[in-house]
């Protein structure tokens, strides 16, 4: 397992945290997923051999909020 920490702008309240959470959790590989409002991050333990960073971030991006770097 790995964990990243993906920097997470445009969440403004607690559904959007939520929203964050459901998407990542959903993803297949993923076993954790951490949300905080402020600062707005994620932190995400995975199997890399099932997901990938960049798909990770696409899940997010996917739910309306956007992943710096």
């Amino acid at each position: 397992m790995e964990i990243v920490k993906l920097d997470v702008q445009g969440m403004t309240c607690g559904g959007c945290v939520a929203s964050v959470t459901r998407v990542l959790k959903a993803t297949p590989g993923v076993s954790e997923a951490q949300v905080t409002l402020q600062p707005g991050a994620a932190t995400v333990t995975f199997d890399p051999a099932k997901v990938q960073v960049p798909q990770l971030k696409a899940a997010i991006v996917g739910a309306g909020f956007e992943v710096a770097g």
